[in-house]
């Protein structure tokens, strides 16, 4: 799916759907709370949210006193509908609207927070891209928090394809800068109280970006 087709899409669910109506609604992220908490960063850790729309992880972050916050989403909609509802608190976050495989990082984060964005990335292009993304984004030292559909869960999710993950395929992509710290899995309920099988992995930066050797001659 394009750029344009993705941002229409989440445009159109954030438009026609209360944010407590999709299938992906929590009311606490708990799961994203407690891997964010096992970090041991404190409340002055950068921290962005990818793809998280109208997601209540801001609201829990803001409470908690974490200073420098930045939500990414490609609907213009699914963040106005989180700056309402946060209200005033709303001024002290980052809004992006933007595709997170053509977003420019202006700045690095301590953590790279993603629930249910990567797994919808069916081409290997734009998986390639985000993985970029997270090279330019996350310092040395800092997290990769990402939740996906597991390979026992769903395999569509809001009408579209979705590849899932473990462990080893997410390692696999990010490369050898980051090493596993944990992985849990998750069993999410929806709002229709379905049961939908996720996995979250954590990831720590160990090294920096590798750069191509030149070549010397004899």
């Amino acid at each position: 799916m394009s750029d344009l087709g993705r941002q229409a899409h989440w445009q159109s669910v954030y438009t026609t759907k209360d944010e407590k109506n999709v299938s992906w609604f929590q009311e606490r992220p708990d799961i994203s709370i407690d891997l964010i908490h096992a970090t041991g960063l404190d409340a002055n850790a950068s921290i962005i949210d990818i793809g998280g729309g109208a997601s209540r992880l801001v609201d829990a972050l803001l409470a908690e006193g974490f200073k420098t916050v930045t939500v990414l989403d490609l609907s213009e909609k699914a963040l106005t509908i989180s700056k309402a509802r946060l209200g005033a608190r709303g001024a002290r976050v980052q809004w992006v609207v933007g595709d997170v495989t053509t977003w420019e990082p202006s700045q690095t984060y301590d953590v790279w927070h993603d629930r249910a964005a990567l797994h919808f990335l069916t081409d290997s292009k734009d998986r390639a891209a985000y993985t970029e993304r997270v090279s330019k984004a996350v310092r040395v030292g800092g997290h990769v928090i990402i939740g996906t559909f597991a390979p026992d869960g769903p395999e569509l999710c809001s009408g579209l394809p979705v590849i899932r993950h473990d462990a080893r395929t997410l390692g696999a992509l990010l490369g050898p800068s980051f090493e596993l710290a944990e992985s849990r899995r998750h069993d999410h309920q929806t709002p229709a109280s379905a049961i939908q099988k996720f996995q979250f992995s954590r990831f720590r930066r160990i090294r920096g970006r590798s750069r191509n050797r030149i070549a010397r001659g004899p």
